[in-house]
């Protein structure tokens, strides 16, 4: 565990925004599957509100817990990560880094954002996908 002097301390009982994107990424995978929070609890041995917890980024997912998700859900653990950035360069603290990644998985749990990021994906057209930011940002200013 690191020490006071090594500049940080982790509190091993609190979320942090890595939970909650490790949960948004459980919740993707989950339902790309088709699978519901029931029949994954289920599978776990658990309570479907402990599914829920993790995929809120309420409660952390252990080590041997994602390993047995990894094999349920057929995806390598890296998988729970892709796409968060870990390294904090210098003169970024703890929190700023954190900050940006809670704002990262936020945006991610919005209800649809993953739906709709992966209907961007599918774009081949340069100039659809700048229309679709577009037509995105003028209706987000009507409100």
């Amino acid at each position: 565990m690191p020490t006071p002097r090594q500049g940080f301390m982790i509190n091993h009982r609190r979320s942090t925004s890595v939970d909650a994107y490790v949960g948004c990424r459980l919740k993707q995978r989950r339902e790309d599957l088709g699978m519901s929070q029931e029949r994954l609890a289920e599978l776990l041995g658990l309570s479907f509100q402990q599914v829920q917890k993790y995929e809120r980024g309420l409660n952390r997912v252990g080590a041997s817990r994602l390993f047995q998700l990894c094999g349920l859900l057929g995806v390598e653990p890296s998988f729970f990560f892709d796409g968060l950035s870990v390294p904090l360069g210098p003169g970024v603290s703890e929190s700023q880094s954190e900050a940006e990644t809670l704002s990262t998985a936020s945006l991610l749990a919005a209800p649809g954002a993953l739906e709709l990021l992966a209907d961007y994906a599918r774009l081949k057209s340069a100039s659809q996908r700048k229309k679709v930011i577009e037509l995105i940002k003028i209706l987000a200013d009507d409100d």
